[in-house]
């Protein structure tokens, strides 16, 4: 495993996996269990926005995980906001933190007041994309095997591409965090060419959070989700 890139909310790394097992991970950053807001109980709404869609709003807000919550935690939110301008997420307040403070909810003018109650519950990217932790996604690494006359154009558009010489040939790979197989071909298809491309075992995985929890968590527990489906599954085989 390679280290391409790391930031708050994204890693990029490379490694030799299986791409179904990859991508079976990936679908399970769905069953993780995240911290979202499930009800809202609108007393009070004189902005120009009907409540569903105050409602709808909220519930899309981004809540920070904090340890120790189980299926059956409830944490309540408030939000009383009186004055002229936007309403913004920061406003709601309870013991679980909103991951932005700068979502916009909605505007009030002058003499306007929003009055909001809401409930917070763990639940699964499965059942509303509210609880969704963020995504994972990967790609190939491949070689694009080009004529030489585009070695200046290649390096102009891609300055960081590794790229060695072969002859009246070119060969360059595709291992960073930006796809570049798609340039190089469109490079060649201008000049009425064909670049040949090959694709290996390594893979390229991007994994963003949404802020709930960081990158390398939603790794973590979409493959402990993955391997408790797996073992259930395997227990009930045991009984045939």
């Amino acid at each position: 495993m390679k280290l391409i890139e790391k930031s708050e909310n994204q890693v990029v790394f490379s490694v030799e996996a299986n791409e179904s097992l990859v991508n079976a991970i990936r679908r399970y950053v769905n069953e993780i269990p995240i911290l979202g807001i499930d009800e809202v109980e609108i007393f009070k709404n004189d902005s120009a926005l009907y409540d569903e869609t105050i409602a709808h709003r909220i519930g899309l807000i981004p809540l920070k995980m904090e340890k120790g919550l189980n299926e059956k935690s409830e944490i309540d939110l408030k939000l009383l906001v009186n004055q002229e301008g936007e309403v913004l997420s920061k406003e709601l307040k309870g013991k679980a933190k909103v991951v932005y403070d700068n979502i916009p909810i909605t505007v009030l003018n002058k003499g306007q007041e929003l009055e909001i109650l809401a409930k917070a519950r763990l639940g699964k990217g499965s059942e509303h994309s509210k609880y969704s932790p963020g995504s994972i996604f990967y790609r190939n690494v491949c070689e694009i095997t080009m004529d030489k006359e585009f070695l200046e154009e290649i390096k102009r558009i891609c300055p960081n591409a590794e790229i060695k010489e072969k002859g009246n040939k070119i060969i360059i790979l595709d291992n960073k965090k930006k796809e570049i197989c798609d340039v190089c071909e469109g490079i060649c298809e201008v000049h009425g060419k064909k670049a040949e491309t090959n694709f290996n075992d390594e893979l390229i995985i991007t994994i963003e959070s949404f802020g709930q929890i960081d990158p390398k968590e939603i790794f973590e527990m979409a493959i402990k989700e993955l391997k408790k489906d797996l073992d259930e599954t395997v227990k009930k085989i045991e009984k045939v």
